[in-house]
């Protein structure tokens, strides 16, 4: 029977490292089935992940034995060393293409069709973005025998032009708690923004001083400021 996430659903963690495993399988073949150190790097690396997470060696080596009772994951030992690899599409019964955008969403967070097709690039190439939401309403769709759905659609957030899709594999999505951190996110980058133009403005203040002693000490008229 495919995994249910309304029974036992995924915790943060170990959807960091299912979904870890995955991009790793696509996007570094070579280097694939994974260490722990190598998964561990993947899972806390800076970009392409929301949230950036720290996770430790022993939640690493938890996670992955937890997946592995679940049967989305699969241990591989040699006389090297031990590696990891997942057992996602077969486990919880979707098809590939399927398997690509719940582990992005898995990793980034809520995103839209058109966000999707763009990050999935290096995984798998949609043909365009109505192929990316036929997948999407298809997992929505999901039978209640094979397990219900697992994604869902969340209201447009305003100001935004379209909506996000978020992954169910962790049990149901908090959309007041989704959106409230989205607002704040938006809050945040507009006041880093203000900083930055205040600093350059600042700057910009100072190096026309500079110019003004400048041409004064050389006996020249200085440029003419331009117009605003």
């Amino acid at each position: 029977m495919p995994f249910d996430p309304r029974v036992t659903p995924l915790t943060p963690v170990q959807a960091r490292v299912l979904a870890t495993l995955m991009e790793k399988a696509r996007t570094v073949p070579d280097s694939y089935p994974l260490t722990l150190n190598a998964l561990i790097t993947g899972c806390n690396q800076k970009s392409s992940r929301d949230p950036v997470m720290e996770i430790s060696d022993g939640q690493a080596q938890e996670a992955l034995d937890e997946l592995r009772q679940k049967s989305l994951a699969v241990q591989i030992s040699s006389t090297r060393s031990t590696r990891w690899e997942h057992n996602f599409p077969r486990g919880i019964g979707v098809p590939d293409q399927s398997a690509v955008l719940l582990a992005l969403l898995m990793l980034r967070g809520p995103q839209t069709a058109g966000e999707l097709r763009i990050n999935s690039e290096r995984w798998h190439r949609f043909a365009d973005i109505s192929s990316v939401e036929a997948f999407l309403d298809e997992l929505r769709e999901r039978s209640e025998e094979k397990g219900g759905p697992l994604v869902v659609l969340l209201p447009r957030a305003p100001g935004a032009r379209e909506p996000r899709w978020a992954h169910l594999l962790c049990g149901p999505v908090d959309v007041n708690a989704l959106q409230a951190s989205s607002s704040a996110g938006t809050v945040s980058n507009a006041s880093a923004l203000q900083q930055r133009v205040d600093t350059l403005e600042a700057e910009v203040a100072q190096l026309r001083a500079t110019v003004q002693l400048l041409c004064e000490s050389l006996g020249v008229e200085p440029p003419a400021a331009p117009a605003e």
